[in-house]
């Protein structure tokens, strides 16, 4: 039986887990493509192709993940012994994604980067999928799915901060460069598993229903796929995270290449994600009072608003550009909020239709979609940056720091503007 309520001591417990996916995310997004092209000098369009590659195997193996999440049986749950088996070797996939190769050739380096990053994302799954999972298990609340997503957003934030903030110093404590790049993976990676331990601990499942019969992987996507508001919510989701993923991602490129404040990137993060973080209960109140939906499209357009403002008039700003970061950072908010309180409404729906539940085939599809987002991303970025003439480590040509603008302002707006088209018909 669900709880209506929860105690604070799950609520925060649950929400640790979420450190977890915000540190790898974060570290992926903002240096994992800069790692391949600047540290190990693959190509811009290998390095994204290969995560594109990691990506495509994922596709495959979530629903797999998802199915027999939901068809485990065990005295600790069915999610949770996934946590627990799991959660150290994920730590040591994230070291082993950032040791650079020593591999000249590139077509060494791509097949390294393609296994390493693949065999990371394999690992993320089989702890991302059933810990996303237990949220629409946990209570049957309407309101009270939108608190706990925001002490589960509380811990993303503080975890992407950690990770946007801490990373460069932390490199430089290690001598920087490819030490530099494995020292920084190995303590984000410890505590990041040491967060999902706290939650298996902390979290206790709801007795499992009998296992329904004729159930397969097959049959669950379908269910999944003919649900309307999910189908709408995860476009939009994958949409929006593709081009979060496209900000975080170029912001290092930007400050480097077109304001020449390499060291500026640090502080602009910083301010991106605290006024995130603190701005979280903002959008628990305003998707209470004006509702989930209508709160997350008001939050996008105030992100493409900064963005577009960055792209094109950022490099006259000088101080400025961290007031542009804050009104970033109150857009991205609604996007680490909003949508994983909507993402369990439509789950109850499609229980509702069924009368079977499968959140983990759910979440498969809802972990791969951001996954694919920020894969898909590294390939835009590396395909643009290559199409524009990008060299590392050099001033750019007038053309290369065209491109470094598109891809940071008018890209991902496009992709927004598609994500707020899809919630327009978002019906619950």
């Amino acid at each position: 039986m669900m709880q209506s309520k929860i105690s604070v001591r799950s609520k925060i417990g649950y929400g640790a887990g979420e450190f977890s996916s915000s540190i790898f995310f974060t570290i992926t997004s903002f240096w994992l493509m800069n790692f391949l092209t600047d540290e190990v000098q693959l190509s811009a369009a290998l390095a994204g192709t290969a995560l594109l590659v990691g990506k495509i195997w994922d596709a495959a193996i979530d629903p797999f993940i998802g199915h027999f999440s939901d068809h485990t049986r065990s005295r600790i749950g069915r999610r949770r012994p996934y946590i627990l088996i799991f959660a150290v070797p994920l730590g040591a996939a994230f070291v082993l994604m950032f040791r650079s190769p020593g591999i000249e050739a590139q077509t060494g380096k791509f097949i390294w980067a393609m296994l390493t990053y693949t065999f990371f994302c394999t690992v993320y799954s089989f702890t991302n999928i059933p810990y996303n999972s237990l949220l629409p298990e946990m209570t049957s609340d309407y309101n009270e799915r939108t608190n706990i997503s925001g002490y589960k957003m509380s811990f993303a934030v503080i975890g992407t901060l950690l990770g946007a903030g801490a990373a460069m110093p932390i490199m430089a404590v290690f001598g920087g460069g490819s030490a530099g790049f494995v020292g920084m993976s190995a303590i984000f990676g410890f505590l990041a598993a040491l967060s999902l331990l706290v939650t298996f601990f902390s979290v206790r499942e709801p007795p499992a229903q009998a296992k329904p019969k004729g159930e397969n992987v097959g049959k669950s996507l379908k269910d999944a796929f003919s649900n309307r508001p999910y189908l709408l919510l995860v476009s939009a989701w994958f949409t929006n995270s593709t081009a979060m993923a496209i900000l975080q991602t170029m912001l290092i490129y930007f400050y480097k290449y077109i304001l020449d404040d390499e060291a500026g990137v640090t502080l602009a993060m910083i301010t991106l994600l605290v006024v995130s973080l603190l701005a979280i209960p903002f959008w628990v109140w305003a998707a209470r009072k004006i509702g989930k939906k209508i709160a997350y499209i008001l939050g996008m357009f105030l992100t493409m608003a900064a963005v577009l403002i960055m792209a094109f008039t950022g490099h006259l700003l000088g101080s400025g550009t961290l007031v542009v970061m804050a009104v970033a950072g109150i857009g991205f908010s609604s996007h680490y909020v909003l949508p994983w309180s909507m993402a369990p409404d439509t789950i109850e729906y499609g229980y509702f239709r069924s009368g079977v539940r499968r959140e983990g085939i759910y979440y498969s599809i809802w972990t791969f979609v951001i996954a694919l987002g920020g894969a898909f991303a590294g390939f835009l970025v590396g395909q643009g940056l290559d199409m524009f003439g990008y060299i590392p480590n050099i001033s750019q040509t007038s053309a290369s720091a065209l491109g470094i603008r598109l891809l940071i302002g008018p890209l991902p707006t496009i992709l927004l503007l598609l994500g707020n088209l899809a919630l327009f018909f978002y019906p619950l």
